[in-house]
């Protein structure tokens, strides 16, 4: 389902800090495996936007998305993150499905599922993998099939709650206080479907992606969250330390806090565009 057989494995392990066990066929799709390549993915790979910044089509086959996250060492949003990872964790032999997702970091209005998410089945137990939630999600997968377990994650605490109808709730402990992050139902998703909904966030005037920059790091202690010309580091003690990032700033933070490096004309551009929205 997630064309794990068109990923250059070994290079999407070497991206990551894995290596190459897999050339050998020593990774098994047990649970350390599922943690291991979890954590690599997330610590490596930084949630960002900038190609639908520029305008650019978002494409969501496996080797468009190795072409720009593997081999040109950029980032990406929740699409081409979660695809990537399914399409790895397929090609090692675990059992994969999507869902959709409702952000709930917004407040209590209800917004339109829009996020895409990955359950991972290991010997009979779910589990919720997710590498493309930025800087609030999680490292690490989540148990779904015991709902209201505690799962710490270096500095950061999650869980999952059930609510009416099968819908899970991934939630985290900041400041003292469990916060929602997400909701999905337990309805599977497939890849076109995430076609259509990266078609709205990567055009629709509304997306929060069209208009701005944005670039994110989850971490085990700090989180990092630039949003337009703010640079937000996020403690789990609910401390939240904001900076702003000008125009001439930008391409340095980019680089020094995600790891992100553009092309020269790239860099003008973004740069451009940042100005234009002071």
């Amino acid at each position: 389902m997630w064309s794990g057989d068109d990923l250059d494995l070994d290079a999407y392990l070497a991206r990551i800090g894995f290596g190459t066990e897999a050339a050998s066929g020593e990774l098994r799709p047990d649970l350390g495996t599922l943690y291991a390549v979890h954590r690599a993915h997330t610590t490596a790979v930084t949630f960002e936007n900038l190609d639908v910044l520029l305008g650019r089509p978002v494409e969501l086959d496996v080797k468009a998305i190795e072409d720009k996250l593997v081999h040109a060492r950029r980032g990406g949003y929740c699409y081409e993150q979660n695809s990537l990872l399914a399409a790895a964790l397929e090609r090692i032999g675990f059992e994969v499905s999507g869902r959709g997702a409702r952000n709930r970091t917004r407040g209590d209005s209800l917004t339109a599922v829009t996020h895409a998410v990955l359950v991972v089945t290991v010997e009979g137990e779910p589990w919720l993998c997710d590498a493309g939630f930025g800087y609030q999600g999680p490292c690490e997968p989540v148990p779904l099939g015991r709902p209201g377990v505690e799962v710490r994650q270096g500095e950061w605490t999650y869980r999952v709650r059930e609510e009416e109808a099968g819908v899970l709730v991934l939630c985290v402990l900041r400041g003292g206080a469990w916060r929602d992050l997400y909701a999905f139902s337990p309805q599977r998703y497939h890849p076109v479907d995430y076609v259509v909904l990266n078609h709205y966030s990567s055009t629709h005037p509304r997306s929060a992606f069209v208009s701005r920059v944005i670039a994110q790091r989850p971490g085990d202690a700090v989180r990092l969250a630039l949003v337009g010309r703010e640079l937000t580091r996020l403690h789990p003690d609910g401390r939240i330390e904001r900076e702003d990032v000008g125009p001439d700033e930008l391409i340095a933070v980019l680089d020094r806090e995600f790891g992100l490096r553009l092309s020269g004309r790239d860099e003008a551009e973004v740069v451009r565009i940042q100005r234009a929205g002071d």
